[in-house]
């Protein structure tokens, strides 16, 4: 009998690849699957990026770097977070990673440890959750809720602190909620942590992706106040739609940079040198392009709310940020026919070929993750495809 190792036994698989590999199943077959389940833009990388990337291979720019990134890519996401938000930070307290999911995972590995406590707020992104016990610490969900918006209070975070908490890990804008954690709200939580001296972990992956102009300088609020606990996470997965280039980075203090530079020299070493190239130049290059595809996605977000208003049993909170509804479908569930989330997604899939994430993914039953990262024509679709369905569950 194959025997495995024992941490393994308390992580789970990402359900948002399975969901994609399921509608992948039936494309192959020549099914039309309308995918509302990628986190992903659907945008092409802007056209500098990608010449840059062109131009990286052709000068013979594809040999190792620095495991921590290439100098150059280290002072322009200094520069770029000097700009966008005043807070300084240099090279050395900079590590570029293969995307915000390796640059959090490098965080767990060198500041978690067996029985260490974790808060961070649910819904919640998996992946958090499994990062923290992969490092054998323990996660300690804060709920939000529908009727706050899903707003991240400092109160509950801090009634989760205990002794043994380690960390505060924050996603603003929320994956899957879209939501905010307000300025004031972060505010509070460092100044009372201050004293346990808490670690403050903010995923800003979604950062370039807020609809309304609104205060949310959260790392202009934890450098000010608590830049020797603090480290920062961002990403250009889904400002310049390059997902597939995989490049996200930290910032944080000096110490902690230096172990996780020692974590990603064993892991995976650099990130690609093509990579590096072309996200130089989509932070140091035009920006016209990320307000384009933020108003896009606004447009999106609206009709798609609009479109699924039609049927009164799904609930939404519209999202201040990233690219994702969270509608409530509690009143579509029943004990006599689809009892949960899980099983209306499947569903879903099978009877009418729509593909999204169901709410236990996030760790809220009861919910669907839709993702308008898509065209206008495949998310009316959807949405018709979807009400459908909803209207055919009443008539059972």
């Amino acid at each position: 009998m194959m025997t495995f190792a024992e941490r393994l036994a308390r992580v789970s698989s990402s359900q948002t690849q399975q969901v994609a590999l399921a509608a992948e199943r039936l494309r192959r077959d020549g099914v039309d699957i309308v995918d509302l389940g990628a986190g992903e833009p659907d945008f092409d990388t802007p056209a500098h990026v990608r010449a840059a990337g062109i131009d990286a291979i052709d000068n013979g720019f594809t040999k190792y770097t620095p495991n921590a990134g290439i100098i150059e890519l280290k002072e322009a996401v200094c520069r770029r977070y000097a700009a966008d938000y005043d807070v300084t930070y240099q090279p050395d307290e900079t590590i570029v990673c293969a995307g915000g999911k390796q640059a959090l995972f490098n965080v767990a590995m060198a500041l978690f440890d067996r029985g260490d406590e974790v808060v961070t707020h649910a819904p919640v992104w998996p992946t958090i959750v499994e990062q923290i016990k992969l490092a054998e610490a323990v996660p300690v969900l804060v709920r939000t809720y529908p009727d706050e918006g899903f707003a991240v209070t400092a109160e509950r975070v801090l009634d989760a602190v205990t002794p043994r908490t380690r960390a505060i890990v924050l996603n603003s804008p929320g994956n899957p909620t879209g939501a905010l954690i307000a300025e004031d709200e972060l505010k509070t939580i460092v100044r009372e942590t201050e004293a346990a001296g808490i670690w403050l972990v903010l995923d800003l992956c979604y950062e370039q992706l807020i609809y309304e102009d609104v205060p949310h300088n959260l790392p202009s609020v934890v450098a000010g106040e608590a830049a020797d606990r603090a480290v920062l996470v961002g990403s250009a997965s889904k400002s310049y739609a390059m997902t597939g280039w995989r490049c996200g980075w930290a910032l944080g203090p000096r110490p902690l940079i230096k172990k996780m530079n020692t974590v990603q020299s064993h892991v995976t070493s650099n990130v690609s040198s093509i990579t590096q190239h072309a996200v130089l130049t989509a932070l140091t290059g035009s920006h016209d392009c990320v307000g384009e595809m933020r108003a896009e996605y606004r447009v999106r977000r609206d009709q798609l709310i609009t479109w699924l208003a039609e049927e009164p049993r799904i609930r939404i909170v519209p999202p201040a940020g990233a690219f994702y509804l969270f509608p409530d479908i509690t009143e579509l569930l029943s004990p006599d026919a689809i009892r949960t989330s899980a099983e209306f997604a499947a569903r879903l899939l099978e009877d009418v070929h729509v593909a999204l994430t169901p709410g236990e993914a996030f760790d809220a039953p009861g919910f669907l993750r839709v993702s308008y990262a898509t065209s206008m024509r495949r998310l009316e679709a959807g949405a018709e495809r979807l009400t459908r369905f909803a209207a055919r569950l009443a008539l059972q």
